[in-house]
Order: C-alpha cells, then sequence, then structure tokens
C-alpha cells in the first residue's frame, strides 16, 4: 500500500478514534505528500522518506526549544507527533551497525585523515540516507577519521 493511502485509511481511524494529536501529525504528513505532488521533484520513495525525515527532526528541535523554555507541555505535543510520523520511516539502524557501515565507507573511497571526511560523508550520506541520524553519521565519520 502506497503511502498517501495508508495515511488516508490512517486518519480515518484516528478520527474515528477520536486522538487528536495523532490526527494532527496524520494531517501534517498528508499536507506534505500533496505538496510533493505539485513539486518539480514529484512524489517518490524517496521524497516521501526525506520529507518526513525533516518534518521528525523539526518537531524533535521545538520540543528541545520548549524544554529550554520550561514548556513542558508543548514539548510532549511535539514529541507525541514525532513519534507518530517516525512509525512511518524504515527502522533506524543501531550505532554499531552504523559504525560497521561507515568503516566500510572509509575503507573503499580510501579516506586517511580528518581532512577526507567530505568524501567520506558524502557516500555516507547516500547510502545510509533515512536509516540513521545525519549527525550520527557524521560524529561516527570524526570518531574514526581521527584514529
Amino acid at each position: 500500500m502506497a503511502l498517501e493511502e495508508k495515511i488516508n485509511a490512517d486518519i480515518k481511524s484516528a478520527m474515528l478514534a477520536k486522538e487528536a494529536s495523532k490526527l494532527e501529525a496524520l494531517r501534517a504528513i498528508k499536507s506534505a505528500i500533496l505538496l510533493l505532488k505539485t513539486s518539480p521533484e514529484g512524489l517518490n520513495d524517496d521524497t516521501e522518506m526525506k520529507a518526513l525525515l525533516k518534518m521528525v527532526k523539526q518537531r524533535k528541535e521545538t520540543a528541545d526549544l520548549y524544554v529550554t523554555q520550561n514548556r513542558k507541555d508543548l514539548a510532549d505535543v511535539e514529541l507525541a507527533q514525532a513519534a507518530v510520523i517516525e512509525a512511518y520511516l524504515p527502522k533506524q539502524m543501531s550505532e554499531e551497525d552504523v559504525k560497521a557501515e561507515v568503516a566500510k565507507i572509509i575503507t573503499a573511497v580510501g579516506a586517511t585523515s580528518p581532512a577526507d571526511m567530505g568524501k567520506v560523508m558524502g557516500a555516507a550520506s547516500k547510502q545510509l540516507a533515512g536509516k540513521a541520524d545525519g549527525k550520527l553519521i557524521s560524529s561516527i565519520v570524526k570518531e574514526l577519521l581521527s584514529k
């Protein structure tokens, strides 16, 4: 089932169950999908995944801001929406798995020093897109290249 169809079905079930926070997150996903349909890139699995990742990242950053401003009530809403959106993303890789993949990429690219970080990050970002957080990938690349 395509993501759009799954979202539409889940919106209906969330409306029937009167789950307001879940419904808000699902409507945000639907809105993003509709915007992608009209964009020059078009709608495909890759653009859908990038949009969902961006939405999750935005909500987590907003929640962090709310926490620093002592607004836990608003932070909880953002984190709940992020959790709903994450359910539609592929399962994230563990830190150990990312380390193993980055080590393979470093060997394949032939990187030897921190100066080669750009080459490694380019390849790693493409290969691990949607499977791991960019910040995690970056920190692991820095760690492995500094050894």
